[in-house]
């Protein structure tokens, strides 16, 4: 009866929400609906990440559909792609959405890899894509001026720049750690997280006293643990996605090594927490979005989430959070936009000044023309496994997670 009037009294909030930006649909417009890409992977070492991207974005879009009618007039039509982590096939589809779907814009992309070998496709169409999930520096920035006039590229989730930022001032400054290992994978998205990790380690004068690389499908991890060990590191940090940052703690637990161990945000996946098991527990990492929040936004997300999908379907909290945020966000754009034209609703996210209330927080002003990251390292949190799940690594944390947490300008 609880949970009943807590979604009774959320589709009012939204109605009244929706209702103030003049959008309810008319039934001469209603018959033809607006395309949207939603690209990801739905197969595959990354589809919990990619499932559940799709699930937050699959809310979103039916929340608006539901209450509001859709946008401009017209209920919204994802088109949804598996690339299941393929930048070949990402590519591909990036190419049919555009020429052959006719998208509007797109949102999605959760691997790095594929997200570079996607993006030109977007930009030169001027077909605007909202990325959920990657994180890869470059994904964002290979169009930011002078690079390009204008870019079509905007995103949600913190980019490895901020993330490792983030990491690298509490490992050197918070936890006094300057003898730091680095295991990554051999992908573009490892790739992005090592190198930024490495940049952000040297402004505080710290270099990595081993590096060390693996393929997507390693389940044997010892030769690169054992070089990193004999190389004296004082704390691991590991960046690939949940099986292979599994097969690592597994190792690393076998081997009786104890030193801190940090990671991408990925191990916040399903596919890490139940494979590395107890081997898991004690892992940090840097995340946006936290299920165990005192923030009651993010509490009734994940409580419509679970109702509608279930309780096991929210495999990456994160990528939900980030995926529904993005619709959100470019819905908003849209309305503000009043047009499907691209260069147009590329104008209204860089200037969508009034409030957009999401998960992770609520954007005012997420993008400009120069900059089209939403998360800034202000609004980043550190997070740790325990017993199969992510909480707040620190209590404080988890007692501000009820502030809304504003972009740093």
């Amino acid at each position: 009866m609880i949970a009943r009037s807590v979604r009774a009294r959320r589709r009012r909030l939204l109605s009244a929400l929706f209702l103030t930006l003049g959008l309810l649909a008319t039934a001469a417009h209603a018959d033809e609906p607006i395309k949207i890409g939603l690209s990801g992977p739905f197969s595959g070492g990354s589809a919990p990440m990619g499932n559940s991207m799709r699930l937050g974005i699959q809310m979103a879009v039916d929340e608006i559909n539901t209450y509001v009618g859709g946008v401009l007039g017209r209920k919204i039509e994802l088109v949804e792609r598996d690339d299941a982590a393929n930048p070949d096939k990402g590519q591909a589809i990036a190419r049919e959405l555009v020429d052959t779907e006719k998208v509007v814009a797109t949102v999605g992309i959760v691997n790095t890899g594929v997200a570079l070998k996607s993006i030109d496709i977007y930009q030169d169409a001027k077909v605007p894509l909202v990325v959920a999930v990657s994180t890869g520096t470059e994904v964002s920035r290979r169009f930011a001026p002078p690079n390009a006039p204008h870019n079509f590229v905007f995103r949600m989730s913190p980019r490895t720049g901020v993330s490792n930022a983030f990491l690298a001032r509490h490992l050197v400054e918070s936890r006094g750690l300057r003898q730091i290992g680095i295991l990554a994978d051999d992908t573009g998205y490892g790739e992005a997280e090592m190198g930024d990790l490495v940049k952000a380690l040297a402004t505080h004068g710290v270099t990595p006293v081993r590096v060390e690389r693996f393929g997507i499908g390693d389940r044997d991890m010892r030769a690169q643990l054992d070089a990193v060990r004999a190389a004296g590191a004082q704390a691991l940090v590991m960046y690939g996605i949940g099986p292979e940052l599994a097969a690592i703690a597994k190792t690393k637990a076998e081997m009786g090594w104890t030193v801190p161990t940090f990671a991408s945000w990925t191990v916040s996946m399903r596919n890490f927490l139940d494979q590395a098991g107890p081997a898991g527990d004690g892992v940090m990492t840097v995340q946006s979005f936290i299920p165990g929040s005192e923030n009651t936004r993010h509490r009734q997300f994940v409580s419509e989430f679970t109702s509608r999908f279930g309780k096991e379907a929210m495999e990456s909290a994160m990528s939900a959070a980030q995926g529904y945020d993005a619709m959100r966000v470019l819905f908003n754009a849209m309305s503000s936009a009043g047009t499907t034209d691209g260069d147009k609703i590329r104008l209204a996210l860089e200037q969508l000044n009034r409030g957009v209330e999401g998960v992770v927080t609520t954007y005012i002003q997420p993008f400009t023309a120069d900059d089209h990251d939403a998360i800034t390292e202000n609004m980043l949190v550190l997070g740790v496994v325990r017993q199969g799940r992510i909480d707040y690594a620190f209590k404080e944390d988890a007692k501000r997670s009820f502030a809304v947490r504003r972009k740093a300008q």
